[in-house]
């Protein structure tokens, strides 16, 4: 009589599941991870934000009830002693760094980091910096664009062979559910082409780039939504207010953002740097053709050009603005662009790769 083969038990490691890329992830794995070979856990910081909802009732929740990530580590290191996971799969850069010098602890549980950004660009402070030194202690990890892998290798000397690149997951399935219950946002005027730029409300996300290319376009019936909240919020306003922008719309963070990009006649993505940018994938996913800003992060790996989208440099503004009004002329086939999300980055295609590290550890 064959063996029955014993389940591998999974810890998620998030601050929580607000509604950002990193949450986006570990909820579509934690989702649809076969409950035959694993059983899934997600710990948080704190049980707060808009994916709770989306969350299977079957996939545990580990609340240690700690708001700051520094103060995070041991209540961490506790539950993974008491629980004794297969695997800890970490998804957030700041505490990967901070758990990566206490792996040594853990020889018989398997640590995979998944990296958010590319490193050198986003991380600066010299405290969290130090940690990475240690980020070879990891058995695995996971990049989700090549920017990503050779930031890695070149600047903190990870092995190669220590590294597995893999894309971020669009839920196809999620999407189409929420396009279908979509309706059209009341700030969309019919007279104007609407276009939508999506995330944080911070310097790396580019904004203030955008709002400079907007001024170039204040006599065009175009307007700009802006989905997201952060630091750079009242920056951001001020610097509407300054150059007169009326053609620009802040909508603060948006629970349903696919009802925008449903009815959106353009996306943007005016980032100084990513990681692997789920708004663009998803933008795609929703048939929305795209312009990016030439930025590391893999953006290269997700633009297919004339297909679903142009990467251009957004610091020359006048020329980016220019462009914008050409794509506007322009008729994009809202099919061949989710197609061509989807024959790339599917959950099916991407969860496949996730379980054949999980089950290869």
């Amino acid at each position: 009589m064959a063996a029955v083969q014993s389940k591998k038990s999974i810890i998620f490691i998030l601050p929580d599941l607000d509604t950002g890329g990193a949450e986006r992830i570990v909820t579509t794995i934690a989702n649809h991870l076969p409950r035959t070979l694993f059983a899934t856990k997600i710990l948080l910081l704190r049980k707060v934000g808009g994916y709770l909802d989306i969350l299977k009732e079957d996939v545990e929740i580990i609340d240690i009830k700690t708001p700051r990530i520094r103060h995070s580590l041991k209540p961490i290191l506790l539950e993974i002693k008491k629980r004794k996971p297969d695997i800890v799969f970490c998804g957030f850069g700041e505490i990967n760094a901070y758990l990566s010098l206490f792996i040594p602890l853990f020889p018989k549980t398997k640590f995979i980091a998944r990296e958010t950004n590319v490193v050198s660009r986003h991380v600066k402070r010299k405290e969290i910096r130090f940690f990475y030194r240690f980020y070879s202690n990891y058995h695995r990890i996971i990049c989700q664009s090549d920017d990503m892998m050779h930031d890695l290798i070149e600047n903190f000397k990870i092995r190669p062979n220590k590294i597995i690149k893999i894309n971020n997951p669009v839920d196809f399935d999620f999407i189409e559910k929420q396009l279908e219950i979509s309706i059209r946002p009341e700030a969309f005027k019919n007279a104007y082409k609407n276009v939508v730029a999506i995330g944080n409300l911070s310097s790396r996300k580019g904004f203030d780039n955008l709002l400079k290319v907007f001024s170039h376009l204040k006599n065009d019936k175009i307007l700009l939504h802006i989905l997201g909240d952060g630091r750079d919020n009242v920056l951001l306003h001020q610097k509407k207010k300054e150059f007169g922008l009326e053609n620009v719309i802040f909508h603060g963070q948006q629970k349903n953002p696919y009802q925008f990009l449903k009815y959106a006649d353009l996306f943007i993505l005016s980032s100084r740097y990513e990681g692997f940018p789920n708004v663009l994938l998803e933008a795609g996913a929703c048939g929305v053709y795209a312009l990016a800003n030439n930025c590391p992060g893999g953006i290269n790996e997700i633009i297919q050009p004339k297909i679903n989208g142009e990467i251009l440099a957004i610091e020359n503004h006048e020329l980016f603005a220019q462009k914008i009004l050409e794509v506007l002329t322009e008729t994009h086939s809202g099919d061949l662009i989710k197609e061509s999300i989807r024959s790339r980055f599917s959950k099916e295609l991407i969860l496949s790769k996730y379980e054949k590290v999980f089950n290869n550890l």
